[in-house]
């Protein structure tokens, strides 16, 4: 699947390029903490989407599926700033079970701004944690540290 705004795909890893604008910054000109969350979770669907996986297609299935996160790790190691141009690098880097774990770090050219550790559960519409759907899990193996 191709979409030119989400981004590519580099041997096991996802870049997503994020401009940085006004509206992303604090009063300090920095990009405000919060938002680096939001750059990561883009990070992470919209490597689903170039791997073939649709969250509303998880949705619509005979037991509906989504994503919750139980653990977040993340390390700030400098600031990004009004119109600079990063790259958000994801990495889906096992299953575990209902456990999704996931590499992510933001760079501007080789200088590491964030990085982070992620952990996503697997759930049904009930928020029980369920196993991810074989097909899924097919789709991101090739991705994985050690397939």
């Amino acid at each position: 699947m191709s979409d030119p705004s989400a981004g590519w795909l580099e041997g096991r890893e996802h870049v997503l390029p994020v401009r940085i604008y006004y509206e992303d910054t604090d009063f300090t000109g920095m990009v405000y903490h919060a938002n680096y969350l939001r750059y990561f979770e883009r990070g992470r669907s919209d490597f689903f989407r170039l791997a073939g996986i649709s969250h509303t297609a998880l949705l619509g299935l005979p037991e509906p599926t989504a994503f919750t996160l139980v653990r977040l790790e993340l390390d700030f190691k400098r600031a990004a700033r009004i119109d600079d141009a990063l790259l958000v690098r994801t990495a889906y880097d096992e299953v575990k079970g209902a456990r999704l774990m996931v590499s992510q770090h933001i760079v501007r050219g080789a200088e590491l701004i964030a990085q982070a550790r992620v952990e996503a559960v697997c759930i049904n519409l009930a928020g029980r944690a369920i196993r991810p759907p074989a097909a899924m899990v097919e789709l991101l193996r090739p991705y994985f540290a050690t397939p």
